[in-house]
């Protein structure tokens, strides 16, 4: 019984030490949403006018919008359709995808709804750090106007400083931004309380009769400031995607506990704050704060943002690597930047891409306020995205029927569409730049999948079985030499381009060959155990087929090695050549594809990365074989 006890004990506080760590990664974009949300609701073109029938209903509002999107959507619903332990659109669109029975339409659609909606994702890594660091160094003109000029310069230097540190990682640091923002939060609980201590009726704005009252009486102006309330849940669908890092429970328990009451504290002592100061409107977060205390909390803002841009940037690098298994990007560098924690990695062009996308955001909008038109847009769509996707899931792989995916559906998509209508208005304000980020983006996903489908056909189409050609080598056949040849194939059933141009043009063959298939599966990770296969085939072939997961790290050397353990004699890397083809696309005159795709697709094939990288192939043993594509 002590054991038990004692066992009990034990996983209650690792569960707590890793929402503590979850805070850091998952909650920091929501968690610096109360600089700015309050400030947005009650400014800017569509402002609500600074009544306390109108304060109530907009907290209330927040406090429905915190509950039904954040509480019930993702922490009780979605976030139980994880892939194998793993969350995001990605693995929420490889659920969907599963569904049998479903028409190759509707397989399309889904298709569609998830690239689009991981393309969306990087229209918010850039507008996150923007708009966050921007909306904590504005902090300082509140402690004085002196300091108005320089914001910009200041928020573009800690930008800059943060995208430079990428390359190091964060596995030195990493371990702080849990506490940090743990502390972020608790004193945004402890400022909430302290203002609604001079007005104590705020609390009744839970009351959803207030939400219901301040749309009854505003009507079209209260459905407009949805575009501004939105702005309490950016960073919600976050959880689902770090599932992954933490594990369902400690980010359900981190929110329920305590992330939601400090954030929701917080807003009900900014409209205490307003109740009591209308003027407070202007700044209400850093009007909250002591005089004396306003310079060590910008300073505590302002790395509670640089956290939360942190975990979207490395949710970019992920989205990123994700793709590439999924063969909806092309090959591009990974660096890992941590030895022991294999989702830590540093993607180079995406980094600084990201870079110059936020600075001339932060150039063009000046402030958080004239950010807040494009911050919205992006992150309710994805949500409605999320919900679609969820209900096939819910309905097809839960087997949930018709009327209860139907309450599902109708529930959230009702909520979503809301916000997503009301952002609409944005568009020519700013909301265009997410979306024309993540068009541009979806353009790049879609043409590479569709293009790599195209060659792979082509292929298919020029290629013979292996049986046949090994069954030729019977009656005799091209000299063996002494080695290995190991001939990477997209297809382990036939016999690979670059075979055929080894026997043109070199005229041997090797006493040992292997073909070589990397099998990509839409899973987050394949077992050591179920890594390789193989299987011996005459004339000294051997099949080997290598399978990893969209978040596994691919090393053929290492899984060469494990194939000893099913009875495949190991061999000597120096004695070993790898035989690689190298395709040139030349357009057909009918292409499969429009002009203008086709030659995106012949610059994205070009700039690749080579496989002999990708797979981490020691370069002095490779050969690369040549030959052209019709496509």
């Amino acid at each position: 019984m002590v054991h038990s006890s004692n066992s009990i004990e034990t996983s209650k506080t690792r569960t707590a030490a890793i929402a503590v760590a979850a805070m850091g990664v998952v909650y920091g974009d929501i968690g610096t949403s109360p600089l700015y949300t309050m400030k947005e609701v009650f400014n800017g073109p569509h402002a609500v006018a600074v009544t306390p029938d109108n304060l109530l209903g907009i907290l209330s509002l927040i406090f429905w919008a915190l509950t039904i999107t954040v509480s019930l959507k993702y922490v009780v619903f979605i976030t139980r359709a994880d892939n194998r332990g793993e969350g995001g659109i990605m693995a929420l669109t490889s659920l969907a995808l599963r569904t049998s029975g479903a028409s190759p339409g509707m397989l399309w659609l889904m298709s569609v709804l998830g690239i689009f909606g991981a393309a969306l994702f990087y229209g918010d890594a850039v507008i996150t750090p923007a708009m966050s660091v921007l909306s904590a160094v504005e902090g300082l003109e509140i402690a004085t106007p002196l300091f108005k000029p320089y914001v910009v310069p200041i928020t573009i230097v800690i930008l800059v400083g943060l995208f430079l540190f990428q390359p190091r990682g964060t596995a030195s640091i990493g371990a702080l931004f849990g506490p940090v923002m743990m502390f972020w939060f608790g004193t945004l609980g402890v400022l909430g309380v302290w203002n609604i201590l001079k007005h104590p009726d705020v609390i009744y704005a839970i009351n959803p009769w207030y939400a219901l009252h301040f749309f009854l009486e505003n009507s079209g102006h209260a459905f407009l400031a949805l575009g501004a309330v939105v702005l309490a849940i950016t960073g919600g669908e976050a959880l689902y995607a770090d599932m992954g890092h933490f594990g369902r429970k400690p980010i359900k328990w981190a929110w329920i506990t305590y992330v939601f009451p400090c954030l929701y504290l917080n807003y009900l002592g900014q409209g205490a704050l307003i109740l009591d100061n209308p003027a407070a409107v202007k700044n209400p977060f850093f009007l909250l704060v002591p005089e004396a205390l306003l310079l060590p909390m910008v300073a505590l803002a302002t790395a509670a943002t640089v956290i939360a841009s942190q975990a979207v940037i490395s949710g970019a690098f992920s989205l990123t690597s994700q793709a590439m298994q999924l063969g909806y990007c092309p090959r591009i560098q990974i660096k890992f930047t941590s030895e022991r924690e294999k989702g830590q990695i540093y993607i180079p062009n995406i980094n600084w891409l990201l870079l110059i996308a936020v600075i001339v955001l932060v150039l063009s909008f000046k402030t958080s306020s004239n950010l807040a038109s494009a911050y919205g847009i992006a992150v309710t769509l994805t949500m409605m995205i999320d919900t679609v996707l969820a209900f096939v899931v819910v309905r097809a792989l839960w087997k949930w029927n018709l009327l209860q995916a139907g309450v599902f559906l109708c529930a959230f998509v009702i909520v979503d569409f809301a916000f997503f209508s009301a952002n609409i208005i944005k568009v020519l304000d700013g909301g265009w730049f997410p979306l024309a980020l993540g068009l541009c983006i979806f353009t790049l996903l879609a043409t590479w999948k569709r293009g790599r489908s195209l060659l792979y056909e082509k292929l298919q189409q020029d290629s013979m079985p292996i049986d046949a050609f090994i069954n030729s080598l019977k009656y005799g056949g091209p000299h063996r030499v002494e080695g290995t040849g190991i001939f990477m194939t997209t297809r382990p059933d036939g016999v690979p381009r670059a075979m055929l141009h080894n026997l043109l043009h070199n005229k041997v063959l090797h006493q040992r060959v292997i073909l070589l298939n990397v099998d990509l599966q839409d899973i987050p990770h394949v077992s050591t155990d179920d890594r390789v296969s193989v299987e011996p085939l005459d004339e000294g072939f051997i099949r080997v087929i290598v399978r990893y997961g969209f978040k596994d790290d691919p090393d053929i050397p290492l899984a060469l090695e494990q194939c000893a353990s099913q009875g495949m004699t190991s061999f000597d890397m120096m004695e070993t050549s790898f035989f690689l083809g190298r395709e040139t696309i030349v357009p057909k005159r009918i292409p499969a594809m429009m002009h203008w795709r086709q030659v995106l697709f012949m610059w994205m094939f070009r700039n690749a990365d080579s496989a002999t990288a990708f797979f981490k192939i020691p370069t002095n043993r490779v050969v690369e074989l040549g030959t052209q594509v019709e496509l």
